[in-house]
C-alpha cells in the first residue's frame, strides 16, 4: 500500500506537468459556436410558448418514471427481492454485461435511472421546433454525446467491473490505470487521447508493412514504392494505389495474410503505392492543386518506369475524391493515360453530410481555418479526436475504461495501432477540401476550380469500379453510390462490402468473414433500388474485383524488378510521426 501511495504521488506530479504542456485551446474547434446554442435555446422557448402542455407533459412523464423507479427499487430492497428485470433492449447494451447490473440493488438502480435520463434527453431533443434539418441533426448528435459521456460505466464509483478489479488487486489496477493515463497525456503533449493499441508491439517494416518493394521516387510531398514481383509474368498495364494522406498507406499491408498489397502482387500486377509526406507547418500553403499535380507526376513516373502508355489507378477515401478530380482534369485536357479507375469508400457527392454534419458547419470549419492559419496544419490529434467521437463508446469511453479504470495494457492489435498513427493535413488543402467539397459540394454542383479548369463529376468517364462498405460511418455507402451514379462513365461497377470503412476493405478471401453485394439494377434509379435488387455473395469482394481488374490489365509480360532504387519499402516517410 505504501509503495502504491508513493507511485500515485509521483504519477500525479507527472500528470500535472504533462497537462501543463497543453496548448491554449482554440474554442472554434472545441465546441459549437454561439449560434448553435442560440438556435437550441430559441427552439425550446418556441416550444414552451406554443406547446406548453408538451413541455410540461415531458417533465411530468420524466419525474413520474423516476419516482416510480425509486419506489420499486426501495420496495425491492425492503423485501430483499431482486430488482426488476431490465427491458429487453437494455440487455443488448454491452456496457451493462456485468451480472451486478441486474443482481445488485445499487447498480440496478443506477443503470435503470440512467436509461430513464437518456430517454428523457432524447425525447426533449426530438421535440424541439427546428425547421432546419442541419440544426436538428446537430442537436441530436450532441445529445447522444452527452448521454454516452454520462453513462455510469464511465465513473469509478458506479462501475462494478472497475470496483471488483480494484478490490481483487488491492488497488494495483487503479495505479496501473493512472500510469496509462499519464502515458497518454505525455505522449500527446498535454492532450488526453486514449491509446487504442500497444505501440511497442509493432514496427512498420518489421512486423507490419513488410511486403518487399523499392522506393523508386521521392519528392517533398510523396514517396513512390514499386513492389517486387512474386510471379514470373505480370500484366502489362501497371497499377498504382493512391492511399489517403489522413493515415498511413500500410493499412493495406498490415500482415501478409491480410495484405491487399501482397495479394495484388501475387495476382501478377506491377504495383506502385504512394507513401505521402506527413506535413509540418512549412506545408501550410500546400493545397488541393499540389496533390492533383502530384497525382499527374506519379502517373508520369509509373508510365516511364513500366514503359507503358496507360495505367490503372485506385483511390482510397479522400484519395479517391482527389482521384475523381484528377480524372475530370485529364478528361478536359484530352489525356487518356488512365485505362480504368477503382474507388475504395470514396465520397464525391457531399449533399448529405451524414454523421459529419455536426462538424461541417461554419462554426467548426471557421475554427479549423483559424487553427490552420495559426499552425500551418490541421493536426492529427484533432482529426483523431473527431473521428473517435463518431463512435465514442467504442473508440473513447470503452478504451478509457479498460485503460484507466481497469489498468489494462492496450491490446496488440495492428489495425488499432494504424488507427492511432495519423498524419497532419496541410492547412490550405484542409480548408479547400472542407469548404469547396464538403460544405459547398462544388464538384457536383457548379464545378470545382483547379489548375485553370472547372472540374465536374460528369467528366469522370473512364471505366470504373467502386467498393463501398455497408456499415461505413465515414463514407456511407449510399453517399458513395450517389457520387458514382453521377459520373459520366458508361462502364460502371459497384460492389457493396459488408462491415465498415476499414474492415470492409481489409477483408482477404482467406478469412471468409464478410460477404458482399452486387446488383444488375444499374444507376438509373436510386441507391435503395440498387440495394433491393442486389444479390449477396459469401466471402471477400477481392476476387470479384480482381477479375474485373485483370480484364483491364492487358496481356502478360515478363516481370519488372524495381531494383534498389532509393531504398527498400516501406520507405522513410511512413515512419514520420505527427
Amino acid at each position: 500500500m505504501a509503495r502504491n501511495i508513493e507511485r500515485i504521488e509521483s504519477l500525479t506530479q507527472r500528470l500535472v506537468a504533462a497537462l501543463a504542456q497543453r496548448r491554449a485551446p482554440n474554442p472554434g474547434v472545441e465546441m459549437p459556436g454561439p449560434d448553435f446554442f442560440a438556435n437550441a435555446a430559441g427552439a425550446w422557448l418556441r416550444l414552451l410558448a406554443q406547446q406548453p402542455e408538451r413541455v410540461i407533459g415531458q417533465q411530468v412523464s420524466y419525474w413520474g418514471q423516476t419516482l416510480r423507479h425509486f419506489a420499486e427499487a426501495q420496495a425491492a430492497l425492503a423485501r430483499g427481492t431482486p430488482a426488476p428485470a431490465p427491458p429487453a433492449d437494455e440487455l443488448k447494451d454491452r456496457r451493462f454485461s456485468n451480472p451486478l447490473w441486474e443482481a445488485h440493488p445499487f447498480f440496478s438502480f443506477i443503470r435503470r435511472q440512467y436509461q430513464i435520463n437518456a430517454q428523457a434527453l432524447q425525447e426533449a431533443a426530438s421535440a424541439l421546433d427546428l425547421p432546419e434539418m442541419t440544426d436538428r441533426r446537430r442537436i441530436e448528435w450532441f445529445t447522444r454525446q452527452m448521454i454516452d459521456m454520462m453513462a455510469p460505466t464511465n465513473f469509478l464509483a458506479t462501475n462494478p467491473d472497475a470496483l471488483e478489479k480494484a478490490l481483487e488487486t488491492e488497488g494495483e489496477s487503479l495505479v496501473r490505470g493512472l500510469e496509462n493515463l499519464v502515458r497518454d497525456v505525455e505522449q500527446n503533449n498535454g492532450e488526453l487521447i486514449v491509446s487504442l493499441a500497444d505501440r511497442s508491439a509493432f514496427r512498420v517494416g518489421e512486423n507490419i508493412g513488410t511486403t518487399e518493394g523499392t522506393v523508386v521516387a521521392r519528392t517533398r510531398l510523396y514517396e513512390l514504392i514499386q513492389y517486387k514481383p512474386s510471379t514470373g509474368q505480370v500484366h502489362e498495364i501497371p497499377l498504382v494505389i493512391f492511399p489517403p494522406w489522413i493515415n498511413k498507406f500500410y493499412i493495406l499491408d498490415l500482415k501478409p495474410q491480410n495484405s491487399l498489397i501482397k495479394w495484388l502482387v501475387d495476382q501478377g500486377h506491377t504495383l506502385f503505392v504512394v507513401a505521402w509526406k506527413n506535413p509540418d507547418p512549412s506545408y501550410g500553403d500546400t493545397g488541393m492543386d499540389d496533390y492533383v499535380s502530384a497525382y499527374l507526376e506519379i502517373m508520369d513516373r509509373v508510365l516511364d518506369l513500366s514503359d507503358q502508355p496507360r495505367l490503372n489507378v485506385v483511390g482510397y477515401c479522400i484519395a479517391g475524391t482527389t482521384l475523381a478530380l484528377t480524372l475530370s482534369l485529364l478528361k478536359q485536357r484530352g489525356d487518356e493515360r488512365v485505362n480504368s479507375a477503382t474507388f475504395f469508400t470514396t465520397l464525391t457527392d457531399f449533399s448529405d453530410q451524414g454523421e459529419f454534419t455536426a462538424y461541417l458547419q461554419d462554426d467548426f470549419v471557421s475554427g479549423i481555418e483559424e487553427e490552420a492559419a495559426r499552425t500551418g496544419v490541421l493536426g492529427a490529434q484533432l482529426m483523431t479526436r473527431t473521428f473517435s467521437f463518431l463512435r465514442a463508446n467504442d473508440l473513447v469511453w470503452g478504451p478509457a475504461i479498460r485503460s484507466y479504470m481497469l489498468g489494462e495494457t492496450p491490446p496488440a492489435f495492428d489495425l488499432l495501432y494504424w488507427n492511432g498513427d495519423g498524419t497532419n493535413l496541410p492547412g490550405r488543402m484542409a480548408v479547400e477540401y472542407l469548404r469547396g467539397l464538403c460544405q459547398q459540394n462544388r464538384f457536383v454542383r457548379e464545378g470545382f476550380d483547379l489548375l485553370g479548369h472547372r472540374l465536374h463529376i460528369r467528366d469522370v468517364t473512364v471505366p470504373l469500379c467502386a467498393i463501398a462498405c455497408e456499415t461505413d460511418h465515414i463514407a456511407p455507402w449510399k453517399d458513395s453510390w450517389r457520387g458514382i451514379a453521377q459520373m459520366g462513365a458508361r462502364d460502371k461497377t459497384f460492389i457493396l462490402s459488408e462491415s465498415g470503412h476499414i474492415a470492409g476493405i481489409v477483408n482477404p478471401p482467406s478469412k471468409k468473414k464478410y460477404g458482399h453485394y452486387v446488383s444488375d439494377a444499374g444507376f438509373g434509379a436510386d441507391e435503395q433500388h440498387w440495394r433491393d435488387q442486389a444479390r449477396h455473395h459469401q466471402g471477400s469482394w477481392w476476387g470479384r474485383w480482381g477479375e474485373w481488374l485483370a480484364g483491364r490489365a492487358g496481356a502478360m509480360v515478363a516481370a519488372r524488378d524495381p531494383g534498389t532504387g532509393l531504398g527498400p519499402a516501406p520507405g522513410a516517410y511512413v515512419h514520420e510521426r505527427a
